[in-house]
Formats: C-alpha cells, sequence, structure tokens
C-alpha cells in the first residue's frame, strides 16, 4: 500500500510539473484562484468546505477524505477567459501645470489574458478511521497585459504571476460523525512585471542634475523588466461533522505563505549620457510577499435522493498585501514601490444541485466577492479588481462504477470601477492615471475522477 501511494503521487507531481512547462506563458488569471476542482464549480463552491464530493476537498476541507471508502485519482482543468478594458478620462501629467501635455497614450489592450489552470489529486483510505491525499494546483495567479502604447505605460505594463503548490494532507475519523484533517503546503512562486521609464520627465524634473540631456517627456521612454521566484510554506487544517446523513458542516483553514522572492531587473532603452550614473543598471533584486490565509464555513444538506443544497462563507486575509516593494541589490537604484492599502474582503455562495437520474447531477449557484481594494487612489492597474458577481452552471455524469465526469460553465460579472491616482510621490514621474475598468470572466472546465 505504501509503495503504490508513493509511486502514483510521483507521477501526479511529474505529470503536474510537464503540463506547468506547457502552460508556462499563459498563467493564472486573478490573484486568488478558487478554481481547485470541477464537481464544485457547478455550484460556485458553495459547498467548499463541506460537500466533500471527491478528492478536491483535499484543498477545500481535507477532512472530508473520511468520507471515500476507496482509492481515487482526479485529473482536471479550467480554461480563464478575462477581460479587463481601460477608458481613460483625464488622466494628469505632473509637467501638465507647465506645459499643458497630459499623461499620453491609448486605452491599451484588453489587458485580460486567457489562461488554463490544471489540479491533480490523489486519495487513500489507511484502515478504517485515517485516509491520505495529495493535491497539485495553483492557488494564486494573474497576469495583465495593456501592450507598450497605453496611457498607463509607466505604472505597468504586463504583470504575470505563478504557482505551484503541493499539498499532502492526512484525515482521521474521530467518530462516526466528527473528522479532522491537515496538510502542509509547499509553495513555489514565480513573478514579471514590466513598464515602461519616463526618462524625459526625469530629466525635465532634474533628476539627472547636473546632467542635462535635453530629453522630450515622454517621448524617450525607457523599459524596465524584473523577474524573481521563491520557495514558500504553509498549512491548511479542517473539520467536518456530519449531523445525519443528509446534513453536513464543514470549517477550514488556509494559512499565509511568506514568499521572499529572488531575481533579476533588465533595463533596455536607457539613454547613452546616463551611463555616467550609477542607475538602470541591470542587477539582482528582492521582493518580499505575504499570500493571504482564508477560512471558509460550508454547509451542505440533501433534501431528498435528487435535490441538494448548500451554502459557503469565506474570509480572505488581504490586508497582508499593504505594498509591492521590490529592492535593487545596486544601491543607487532606489526601490520601486507601490503602495495598495488591500483590506481584508468576504466572499458569500449559495448552489443547489439536482439528479434527474442516478447517474447526471446538475448543479447551479451563485456567488458574490468583495474587492480588498478600499479606494481608487490604490487600485493598481496590475491587479484592477473589484466586486464581483457568480453565475455558475455544471453537471456530473457516473460513466461506470469507476469513472466520474464532471463539467462546467461560469461567468463572473465585474462591477465597473474606477482608478484615480495623482502625480505625486511615488506617482510623480509614473502619471495621475485616472480612467474607468469594464470586466468580465468566463470559465469553462472538465474533471475526470477514478476510483480503483
Amino acid at each position: 500500500m505504501k509503495t503504490r501511494c508513493i509511486s502514483l503521487t510521483m507521477v501526479l507531481v511529474l505529470s503536474f510539473i510537464a503540463v506547468f512547462v506547457l502552460i508556462n506563458q499563459a498563467h493564472g488569471a486573478g490573484y486568488a484562484l478558487i478554481e481547485q476542482g470541477v464537481s464544485g464549480l457547478g455550484n460556485a463552491y458553495s459547498g467548499g468546505a463541506a460537500s466533500a464530493l471527491d478528492a478536491t476537498t483535499i484543498f477545500y476541507n481535507p477532512a472530508g477524505l473520511t468520507r471515500f471508502n476507496s482509492p481515487q485519482i482526479i485529473g482536471a482543468g479550467h480554461l480563464i477567459i478575462p477581460s479587463a478594458k481601460f477608458t481613460n478620462e483625464g488622466s494628469t501629467h505632473i509637467l501638465q501645470p507647465r506645459t499643458g501635455v497630459p499623461l499620453k497614450g491609448d486605452n491599451g489592450e484588453d489587458a485580460g489574458v486567457t489562461a488554463f489552470v490544471p489540479n491533480l489529486y490523489y486519495s487513500m483510505p489507511i484502515g478504517q478511521k485515517m485516509s491520505f491525499g495529495i493535491g497539485i494546483n495553483s492557488p494564486f495567479g494573474l497576469e495583465t497585459n495593456y501592450g507598450n502604447t497605453w496611457v498607463g505605460r509607466y505604472h505597468a505594463i504586463k504583470s504575470a504571476m505563478i504557482t505551484i503548490n503541493v499539498n499532502p494532507t492526512i484525515a482521521y475519523k474521530v467518530s462516526d460523525q466528527f473528522s479532522v484533517g491537515a496538510g502542509v503546503s509547499v509553495q513555489y512562486i514565480k513573478a514579471e512585471l514590466t513598464n515602461a521609464i519616463d526618462f524625459g520627465t526625469m530629466d525635465a524634473l532634474g533628476v539627472f542634475a547636473p546632467l542635462k540631456l535635453g530629453l522630450t517627456p515622454q517621448m524617450a521612454d525607457g523599459f524596465a523588466k524584473l523577474k524573481g521566484d521563491s520557495w514558500g510554506v504553509g498549512f491548511n487544517l479542517g473539520a467536518l461533522y456530519e449531523f445525519t446523513k443528509e446534513t453536513r458542516m464543514g470549517v477550514s483553514y488556509r494559512s499565509r505563505i511568506k514568499q521572499k522572492l529572488k531575481g533579476d531587473a533588465e533595463f533596455s532603452g536607457v539613454p547613452t549620457g546616463l551611463g555616467v550614473l550609477p542607475v538602470f543598471k541591470n542587477g539582482g533584486i528582492t521582493a518580499e510577499v505575504t499570500l493571504p490565509d482564508s477560512a471558509s464555513a460550508s454547509i451542505y444538506h440533501d433534501i431528498n435522493n435528487q435535490w441538494a443544497v448548500m451554502a459557503d462563507i469565506t474570509w480572505m486575509g488581504w490586508k497582508t498585501f499593504d505594498e509591492l516593494r521590490i529592492k535593487f541589490d545596486n544601491p543607487a537604484q532606489s526601490d520601486a514601490v507601490t503602495t495598495t492599502k488591500w483590506n481584508n474582503a468576504m466572499r458569500y455562495s449559495a448552489g443547489l444541485s439536482f439528479k434527474p437520474i442516478d447517474k447526471l447531477t446538475l448543479r447551479t449557484g451563485v456567488a458574490y466577492d468583495e474587492t480588498p481594494i478600499g479606494e481608487a487612489q490604490y487600485r493598481t492597474p496590475r491587479i484592477p479588481d473589484t466586486d464581483r458577481t457568480w453565475i455558475a452552471f455544471g453537471a456530473g455524469y457516473k460513466i461506470s462504477e469507476r469513472i466520474n465526469f464532471d463539467c462546467g460553465y461560469v461567468h463572473i460579472f465585474f462591477r465597473n470601477t474606477e482608478t484615480n491616482k495623482t502625480p505625486v510621490g511615488e506617482d510623480a514621474v509614473r502619471g495621475g492615471l485616472k480612467g474607468t475598468y469594464k470586466g468580465y470572466v468566463n470559465i469553462l472546465s472538465l474533471q475526470l475522477t477514478y476510483m480503483f
């Protein structure tokens, strides 16, 4: 039994790495990715910590593993198709009172980037009361890309982040009704950020004094690319209580993971006259990012043999993301800082399932996600987040006694939102970006479960 467990674990890890290599240029859309399984997606993940329909419960509540009497392996994939369009509404430039020239540029490309996000899970019972599982997924990810000519290019052009999370778990059945579970998360993160640099405005403001290069503001752009990666470790906990065979409640917690990224800064398009200065030289960088913790409480109830209802409330500890600060190994280069001041946020969801026949389950659900961004001045174009509403549909079909197939579709409505930055402080040279974002996300998901 132990040998088989190790072998299957290695297969899962190697398979996920192979998929990661293939999609390395796609990255996840958004920052937190709740799409960690498909059986729950059709209900908008409203059963999260309580449903425990299959081994995807490793992510949502490891205690749910005690509900399964035989080993199972799951492969799932999500095609995430986002749209984020910006409309400039009077962005300003620090020299505008002197020159009359505003922050120039177009509205940019649709910043949403289509991504494929895979999940892999394996679980097996160990004796009568204990179960083991391992999940491999990507709980955080993002990519936005506006193109090089948009009005906010000094704030951001491309922002990309991907995580790979390996999550071995153990669950124990304390009694016939109560189970607990715990796991360790070993997480890899990789990030890339790019933006333009307004050397013309810096020259006009005397940043390079005593040098005076005669560059024209907004017409002598350079380019910065920052890349880094890191490994971090966290944990997850869960508990599941079954009041009856029809009704159960679950609670779960995923810890913060502190990542200390190291990487490189590459500068291009630097005016030749700046070669005598020690700034804007290629070199090493570091950055610290604390990925947020989360806590969920869910309830699941079978009304009868055909109908089931479920609901969930989830808290996300986004307050850890107060700023994005990148430090350069070059002592002459000052830190690159973006103030974010995010707040903790809540997610609410409810769902309904219907079995017209024994082999088929139809699902639907709704959810409401609060944005952690409190004020428009802190909405960075790297992550132009806003409140969102989910409408989800899905289906599960039992192909045979050993094979289940699940599919799902979600449309996420974004509330139109604003960014309103002023050309002072850290944004003095970046410009006073002002405008409105409109967007949405479509998600198409498939999952195959094999039970031994």
